[in-house]
């Protein structure tokens, strides 16, 4: 239970009840953590439980007790049975924020699942949360489906251990506050503990000495305001743009936000499985988002026509993190429309050599916005620096809802350096080398039978699928690995896994912890 909690960045105060199988409420254990908690037990029906939708069933307790997982239901219904709350609404928060106390109910909420079910030897345990739904949000309580749906999206008959299914052009268009955890990144996987780095997608060995140098000498310029003025005329010539035409940001995160409050939208889109940012800074904003789902069996590749006609604002990565699928440029062009706004993330661009299938620099493409990230290549996730391209009216909107001096002196002088021959030069070898890198990952884990690879990685990761892979992603880490949870990704489930491209010595290492990883698993 605490590693669960501590996954979910909560402490033991924030627990407000516990949920299990009636028939389990008085078992000792159960009690036992309630009364070192302080938190009553709530116990459910095995009819109650069978009725909730859960994101990542299992045959072994749908068989046993008719649902497909006792503690993702039991937490879900206990976070959506508080006593104190409206008659129609799921009750309080789990924490008053910053107080880490228990808060008063809003007078409307849900019961969302914060972190999915984590199984040990002895224990399974799940966490649900209520949070606040907007007056213009459907869906107050957990999502409660016909017993003969016993999980998430199945219809009756259809197999307990295979994923939510979806069609090329499976449209959703429901609010979503389903159990991906959009807030999860990357460094959550390494911060505080001492693993070799498989989870972010930052290039190793970065910043290089000449941009570290750079940034240093700008420091003694701090005390006067910054100004973009050269940095942003650097990005314009670097894409054969106006410079109008480009807005500077504290990292491509930022740019999502923008987008989100800037923007009119009636009916945004994003294309699923991607980075998860954009998804997050939209419904922020108060945006109810559909999704496109890609499947793996067209290898998560863009059907244009799976995007519905009246959709006002999509956004689609490309290479996409995380199926490090590159799409052609005419297939995402082929998204435009009048009245569209087409949001196309290259953070990960500069690591395909040739930058080829990169819409950036286009402006016959109407509604395009690409947004690029210098700290993925350069090693600046920490300088926060980002721009945009896009039609010079909407730059402007864009502009007006920016902060004023959004982007750090050091972080000006270090886009102006990226921008520079030599620093494009040097990241088109680095790309280059990336490729081999990744040809080398993907030969090693083609020897295992148990893992599948989703094919034509073209970034600077690659995406895997194991059974059970959020086991093995434990494995890993007991064995000093970190690997990317797949589960918090729209479109993906538990059994899947991103995996950075490292150098070879490091890449080596990893393939022999996963074969133990794997024989640890049996």
């Amino acid at each position: 239970m605490d590693a669960v909690l501590r996954e979910a960045g909560l402490s033991r105060t924030a627990v407000r009840s516990l949920g299990t199988l009636d028939a389990r409420a008085a078992e000792p254990g159960i009690a036992g953590a309630a009364a070192l908690l302080g938190v009553p037990v709530r116990g459910f029906a095995a009819e109650e439980l069978a009725a909730v939708s859960v994101p990542h069933p299992s045959a072994r307790p749908l068989a046993a007790t008719g649902t497909a997982s006792v503690a993702e239901a039991a937490a879900l219904l206990a976070a959506g049975t508080e006593p104190g709350t409206d008659a129609g609404a799921v009750p309080g928060v789990v924490v008053a924020p910053g107080t880490g106390e228990p808060a008063a109910p809003p007078a409307r909420a849900r019961a969302v699942l914060l972190v999915p079910k984590r199984k040990t030897r002895r224990a399974t345990c799940a966490l649900a949360a209520s949070v606040p739904v907007r007056s213009h949000e459907d869906a107050p309580g957990a999502r409660l489906l016909p017993r003969t749906h016993g999980y998430i999206a199945g219809e009756p008959g259809s197999p307990p251990t295979i994923p939510t299914p979806h069609t090329t052009a499976a449209m959703d268009m429901h609010t979503h506050t389903d159990a991906h955890d959009l807030r999860h990144h990357g460094d959550a996987e390494v911060r505080d503990e001492k693993l070799i780095d498989l989870a972010v997608n930052v290039r190793t060995d970065t910043p290089p000495d000449w941009l570290r140098r750079r940034i240093a000498d700008s420091l003694t310029g701090l005390a006067a305001y910054p100004d973009g003025r050269v940095a942003r005329a650097a990005v314009a010539e670097r894409h054969d743009l106006p410079a109008d035409r480009v807005l500077l940001t504290a990292g491509a995160a930022e740019a999502f936000v923008l987008l989100a409050r800037a923007l009119p939208a009636r009916r945004p889109v994003v294309v699923h499985p991607q980075f998860t940012e954009p998804e997050a800074a939209l419904r922020d904003a108060g945006h109810a988002v559909g999704r496109v789902l890609l499947r793996e069996e067209d290898g998560f590749r863009l059907d244009p026509a799976a995007v519905p006609e009246d959709a006002d604002l999509v956004v689609i990565g490309n290479p996409t993190n995380p199926t490090s699928v590159l799409h052609p440029a005419a297939s995402i062009a082929a998204l435009a429309r009048p009245g569209r706004t087409l949001v196309v993330d290259e953070a990960f661009m500069d690591a395909v050599p040739g930058e080829r299938e990169s819409l950036a620099g286009r402006t016959d493409v109407p509604g395009l916005v690409v947004l690029r990230s210098l700290t993925k290549t350069w090693g600046l996730a920490g300088l926060r620096i980002g721009y945009v391209l896009a039609a010079p009216g909407t730059i402007a909107d864009l502009e007006r809802a920016q902060p004023l001096w959004p982007v750090s002196t050091p972080a000006l002088v270090a886009a102006e350096a990226c921008m520079s021959r030599a620093a494009l030069a040097e990241a088109e070898h680095a790309a280059h080398r990336i490729g081999v890198e990744r040809a080398h990952l993907l030969a090693g884990l083609a020897e295992f039978d148990e893992v599948r690879t989703v094919a034509g990685a073209e970034g600077p990761f690659v995406l895997v699928r194991i059974d059970g892979a959020d086991a093995v992603r434990e494995r890993l880490r007991s064995l000093g690995f970190a690997a990317r949870r797949g589960d918090t990704f729209p479109g993906l489930d538990r059994n899947w896994l991103r995996l950075a491209v490292r150098d070879r010595a490091t890449t080596n290492r990893f393939l022999q912890a996963l074969d133990q990883a794997l024989l640890m698993g049996g």
